[in-house]
C-alpha cells in the first residue's frame, strides 16, 4: 500500500494552516483579523452544497428501503435517543459547574458589566420561542427551504418527498436513479473543495486569535479548562459506553473523523463538515437512509457540547456574580434549556443567543451576565462544537447499529484501516 506523504494528508494540512493562523494572530492581530474573508468564504461554499446533499441522500435511503415502518423505527429510535443524552448532557452541565465552581471568587459587580454588549443577543432570544421553532421547521414554500438552507426545513421536504417517491413505486424509479447520480456529483464536488480546506482553517483561527486575541482567555482560564474538561468527561463516561456496548472504538471513530473535527475546530462551524461526515459514514458501510436521518437531526436534537454549556455557563454566571440558585431554581433550568437547546442550530451565534434564551427562565440570573463570556465564546463556541461532533458522529453508528443498518464487523475493519486507506484497493489487498 502506497504511502502519503505527511505534506499530502489534509488533515495535517489543515493543522499547520491553523497554527499558522493562530501565530498570525499572536504576532499582527489586524492583519490576522483582516483574513475573517477566508474562512467566511469557505464556509459560505461548502453550506451551498448541504441543502442538496442532505435531499439527494435522505429520499434515496427512504425510497430505496425495505419498508416504510423501518423509516419511523429509525426516526423515532433516533429521537429517543437524541432527547436521553442531550437530557443527560444537561444534568452532567449542571453538576459539574456546582462540584468544580468556576466562576466562584470572582466577586463580580454586576453594575460594572457593561449590559449594552449583549443586548442584540437578548433581543434574537425573544423570538427562540418553542412554538415558532416548531413553526419553522415548515417552509413557506419547497424552493424556499432550500434558498435559505434552513436544515431542518430540507429535512422535511425530503422526507415527504422520499415518502412519496416510495409510494409511488415503479413510475419513481427513473427520479430515484437520477437522484442516486445527483448524489456522487454533489460528493464529487466537496472532495474538490477539500483543497481549500487549509486556507478557510488558516482564515478562521487568525481571525479568532487576531480579534479576541489569547490574552482573553487568561482571566477566564479557569472556567474554559473546566468546561474542556466536562466535555471530555462526558464523552469518557458515556458516549465511550454506549459505544462499545454498539461495538466499535470512539477513539478509532475520532480519528477516523479527525479531518472533520480540525476543520470544525479551525472556522467555528460544525454545519461546513455536514457533507464530509455523510459521505464518510456511507464508506463505512451505514445505510443512506440512517445516515440521511440522523446526522442533519442530529445537527439540531443532539448537541450534546451545547446543553453542558448552556447549564455550565448559567451556573457560572450565578457564581461569579454571587447570586445563590436554589435547587428548584437549577432544576427549572434544565427544564428550559430541554427545550431552548434543540433550536441552537441554523443561525449565527446560535449557542450564544439560546444562552440568552435559557437566562430568561431563570430571572435570578440577568441576561447582562453574558458579558462575563462574550469575550471568551468564540474559544468555548469550538469546544461545543467539538462535542457536538463526536455525539453525532457517535449518534449515528450506534442507532445505526440498534436498527441492524450497518454490518458492524466491516465497520470496524474499515475504521483500522482509516479514513486515509482507498477501501476498494484494501478489500482485495
Amino acid at each position: 500500500m502506497k504511502k502519503v506523504a505527511f505534506y499530502r494528508k489534509l488533515h495535517n494540512q489543515v493543522l499547520m494552516a491553523a497554527l499558522a493562523g493562530i501565530i498570525l494572530g499572536v504576532v499582527a492581530p489586524d492583519t490576522a483579523a483582516a483574513m475573517k474573508p477566508l474562512g467566511d468564504g469557505y464556509i459560505k461554499i461548502v453550506k451551498m452544497l448541504i441543502a442538496p446533499i442532505v435531499f439527494c441522500i435522505i429520499v434515496s435511503g427512504i425510497s430505496g428501503m425495505g419498508s416504510m415502518k423501518t423509516v419511523g423505527s429509525v426516526g423515532a429510535k433516533a429521537l429517543g435517543y437524541f432527547y436521553f443524552f442531550s437530557t443527560l448532557a444537561l444534568i452532567v452541565g449542571l453538576v459539574s459547574a456546582n462540584l468544580l465552581k468556576p466562576g466562584a471568587g470572582m466577586n463580580v459587580d454586576l453594575a460594572t458589566l457593561d449590559a449594552s454588549a449583549v443586548s442584540s443577543y437578548a433581543k434574537a432570544a425573544e423570538a427562540q420561542s418553542v412554538v415558532q421553532f416548531l413553526l419553522n421547521i415548515i417552509p413557506e414554500n419547497l424552493v424556499d427551504a432550500f434558498a435559505r438552507g434552513v436544515i431542518l426545513q430540507v429535512l422535511l421536504v425530503s422526507i415527504l418527498f422520499g415518502f412519496a417517491l416510495k409510494r409511488i413505486g415503479e413510475p419513481g424509479a427513473q427520479v430515484k436513479d437520477l437522484i442516486d447520480r445527483l448524489t456522487k456529483v454533489l460528493f464529487s464536488i466537496v472532495e474538490i473543495l477539500v483543497v481549500v480546506s487549509p486556507i478557510g482553517a488558516f482564515g478562521g483561527m487568525a481571525f479568532t486569535v487576531g480579534k479576541f486575541g489569547l490574552e482573553s482567555l487568561l482571566p477566564l482560564l479557569n472556567m474554559l479548562a473546566t468546561f474542556l474538561a466536562t466535555c471530555v468527561l462526558f464523552i469518557v463516561v458515556f458516549l465511550m459506553p454506549v459505544a462499545r456496548w454498539a461495538g466499535f472504538s470512539v477513539i478509532k471513530l475520532g480519528r477516523y473523523v479527525f479531518e472533520e473535527i480540525l476543520i470544525q475546530v479551525s472556522v467555528a462551524s460544525s454545519e461546513v463538515v455536514m457533507p464530509r461526515l455523510m459521505e464518510k459514514f456511507e464508506r463505512l458501510g451505514v445505510s443512506k437512509s440512517v445516515v440521511g436521518l440522523v446526522v442533519p437531526a442530529g445537527y439540531s436534537f443532539n448537541l450534546d457540547g451545547t446543553s453542558i454549556y448552556m447549564t455550565f455557563a448559567v451556573v457560572f454566571i450565578a457564581q461569579a456574580t454571587n447570586i445563590d440558585l436554589t435547587l428548584e431554581q437549577q432544576l427549572i433550568l434544565v427544564l428550559a434549556a430541554m427545550l431552548t437547546s434543540k433550536g441552537a442550530s441554523g443561525f449565527a451565534n446560535a449557542g450564544f443567543i439560546v444562552l440568552a434564551a435559557t437566562l430568561a427562565a431563570i430571572p435570578t440570573v440577568p441576561v447582562a451576565g453574558l458579558a462575563l463570556i462574550l469575550g471568551i465564546d468564540p474559544f468555548l463556541s469550538r469546544i461545543r462544537g467539538f462535542t457536538n461532533l463526536i455525539g453525532n458522529a457517535v449518534a449515528v453508528v450506534v442507532i445505526a447499529a440498534w436498527v441492524k443498518e450497518v454490518d458492524m464487523v466491516e465497520l470496524r475493519r474499515r475504521l483500522d484501516l482509516g479514513p486515509d486507506v482507498d477501501l476498494s484497493v484494501a478489500k482485495h489487498a
